[in-house]
């Protein structure tokens, strides 16, 4: 067919508007859509990159984890009611991560007796025309439209792109009939419609700058306070903040906290940059399985020491119920590019402590507070005074001593041990990974084995109960070579991975690291063509590896069985470690949290598990091998614990073995790699 339909204006704006690829996942809505890529197809027409879903919360965190490293929104396409849906968690995800997307889902036929082209013929049509399709999702967007005509889509796409793509950033929701995409277009229409918005420029509202009140009295407050606090969640979304945050906390020696991280905004190495923390509560009832680092809980403590705290980016900074919380005579000043009151959260928490609330960038303001430091302080009384350098001795001391303490932890193979038996003096003993031996040990291997050394590595973390650990263990260096979804509901890594494989092709909207850029790094290309896809992901990409970090209940609902399938069509190979304790670690800790102690007046943490139905004993699913078979073979895959192992050596040299064999699989056979590790039960 080569008639000119909406559905042609609309894939036409959309490529206008810079979108280059669609996940997708087709329904009886799409007749147009498909006719008209059929089309393009023929005449060499110019199209999103088309990437087919097998499952709506897949096609949504694809295009999350490829907006995440791209800046830029890519399409998902879905079918009507259901599909939408069948978006699920993910559409929480991008809402609070700030992704742009654009979400398109057709809608039931309005005609029923062959008035149009389009109109009803399948019975489903009844069903799914439901009264009100956008509100499954309009109270996580950030904008909903139905598309009406041909003449007017380009402007509606437009106007969606516009505001997917100014702060507070995030998903838009585009809906139409059927009969709508299916109108026909002359080819004269099709040019002016489209000239008519291309040349209008629609630009993203520009980054917000502080009121000169406001930048003089932060700058005040931080250069006459004694315990200078900077907390964080999300200012490394812009690697060229990340600078000016650096360079003040060094001009001061102020302590930046990162707080419930979703990227990376404080090198590891910066020797004023805390412990990440995700603000874990602590139990009762003996439960010492730690969710976070010593280091963590430490560093903690610097919220009730400060008397002058700047939030900067921050999603949630403490939890008012817990004790490290700031003085209440603290001076707090919030800054926020896109939301700072909080609107979209039910219970707002800034309750008073703020004594301003600004709604600003982060790289803009924190360069105008910097610039007022210096000018407040040009003889450099306070820079460079005892006061500064009693904090920069102090700060830097800690920072060592964390290190030293990772250090130990991490080679640590043997204290995890017990007897086989239970109370067995003769029992043979058995020891088990913990999760820094095993990022360690990852750690390294991509330091040895990748061509950056790690520097174009991309670390996708949703590892929930162990975000801080593997956050920490990590040590990330490079702004944007960490992510986590940023919200709460589990499954994005897997799918993540295969879009932010293809966005790593795609040049960067904006600001982009050094280390990021295609300007700077000597490109790999696939070594061969084993398995190669349609998409050849991997050529000329900005990352030599992607790594996936998840626990055995993040992996399920990950949709593995969609996810590795598409990794192989697309080309698209990424390192999965699966972090298996065999069941849900976060409900059993959120009882243990509110019930420590259970009717007998035993403690429940030391219940096991499936006793308390949140284990997948006794039977646990093999994980890796649910890869290989979605991937027809091409994946591979491979089970490892301590079984046998000598406990002296406590398997290290057989995870150092393997996790060395899996990330070689990916860089030098262009497959993924899926590596079950498996830890203490829970």
């Amino acid at each position: 067919m080569s008639t000119l339909t909406a559905s042609s204006v609309f894939l036409k704006t959309l490529v206008e508007t810079g979108v280059t690829h669609a996940f997708v996942n087709w329904g009886s809505d799409h007749p147009a859509l498909l006719a008209d890529l059929d089309r393009q197809r023929l005449t060499q027409g110019t199209k999103p990159k088309i990437v087919i879903c097998p499952n709506e919360m897949v096609a949504l965190s694809a295009a999350q984890g490829y907006a995440q490293v791209t800046g830029k929104p890519a399409l998902v396409i879905v079918h009507v009611d259901v599909g939408t849906q069948a978006l699920a968690g993910a559409v929480h995800n991008v809402d609070r991560n700030r992704a742009p997307v654009i979400i398109y889902a057709g809608a039931s036929p309005f005609s029923t007796e062959g008035e149009h082209k389009g109109s009803r013929n399948e019975w489903i049509m009844w069903l799914q025309d439901v009264p009100d399709q956008p509100s499954i999702v309009r109270q996580y967007m950030r904008h909903t439209a139905q598309l009406h005509s041909a003449l007017t889509i380009p402007g509606a796409i437009r106007r969606a792109v516009q505001i997917a793509t100014s702060e507070p950033k995030g998903p838009v929701y585009l809906w139409a009939r059927r009969e709508v995409m299916e109108q026909e277009v002359d080819p004269s229409t099709f040019k002016e419609v489209l000239a008519s918005t291309s040349r209008q420029t629609w630009p993203s509202v520009e980054p917000t700058a502080l009121s000169s009140t406001a930048t003089t009295r932060i700058a005040s407050a931080l250069l006459t306070a004694q315990h200078p606090l900077i907390v964080t969640s999300h200012l490394g979304r812009n690697p060229d903040a990340v600078s000016s945050l650096l360079a003040l906390s060094s001009l001061l020696a102020i302590p930046v906290l990162p707080v419930c991280p979703s990227v990376v905004s404080v090198p590891h190495s910066h020797p004023f940059g805390l412990a990440p923390t995700f603000l874990t509560p602590p139990s009762d009832g003996g439960f010492e399985d730690a969710l976070e680092s010593p280091g963590a809980a430490k560093d903690l403590t610097y919220l009730s020491r400060a008397d002058v705290v700047l939030v900067v980016d921050a999603d949630l900074t403490w939890i008012p119920a817990l004790d490290q919380r700031p003085n209440y005579s603290a001076r707090v000043f919030v800054l926020d590019g896109g939301d700072p009151l909080k609107t979209t959260v039910q219970m707002g928490w800034w309750r008073g402590e703020a004594e301003m609330i600004c709604h600003a960038d982060a790289e803009v303001s924190l360069g105008q507070i910097l610039d007022a430091v210096r000018e407040s302080d040009v003889a450099g009384l306070i820079t460079e005074g005892e006061d500064v350098k009693r904090r920069s001795r102090k700060l830097t001391q800690s920072w060592n001593r964390r290190v030293r303490d990772m250090e130990a932890v991490e080679l640590d193979f043997t204290s995890n041990t017990q007897a086989l038996i239970p109370d067995s003096p003769s029992s043979p003993l058995r020891t088990s990974f913990t999760v820094p031996n095993v990022i360690r040990t990852l750690r390294e291997a991509i330091q040895r084995l990748t061509p950056s050394r790690g520097e174009r590595t991309l670390i996708l973390n949703e590892t929930v109960t162990s975000f801080q650990i593997v956050w920490e263990h990590m040590r990330p260096e490079v702004p944007g070579n960490m992510l986590s979804s940023g919200g709460s509901s589990i499954g994005w890594a897997l799918a993540a991975a295969v879009g932010a494989n293809l966005g790593g092709t795609v040049p960067t909207e904006s600001h982009s690291s050094p280390s990021l850029s295609s300007d700077s790094v000597d490109f790999t290309t696939a070594a061969n063509g084993s398995g190669a896809g349609e998409g050849g992901g991997q050529q000329g990409n900005r990352f030599d590896l992607i790594v996936a970090i998840v626990g055995d209940g993040g992996f399920l609902f990950g949709i593995p069985s969609s996810v590795y399938w598409m990794a192989r069509r697309y080309n698209t190979p990424f390192l999965t470690i699966v972090l298996n304790n065999g069941g849900w670690r976060g409900p059993k800790l959120s009882m243990l949290a509110v019930h420590p102690v259970g009717l007998d007046s035993q403690l429940l943490s030391t219940v096991p598990a499936d006793t308390l139905h949140t284990g997948f004993g006794p039977v646990c699913p093999d994980y890796s091998q649910i890869a290989v078979a979605a991937s027809s073979g091409w994946a591979w895959g491979k089970k490892l614990d301590t079984s046998g192992v000598p406990v002296a050596d406590g398997g290290k040299a057989e995870l150092e073995k393997a996790l060395d064999d899996a990330v070689k699989v990916v860089l030098e056979e262009r497959r993924c790699a899926v590596l079950d590790c498996i830890l203490d039960g829970i």
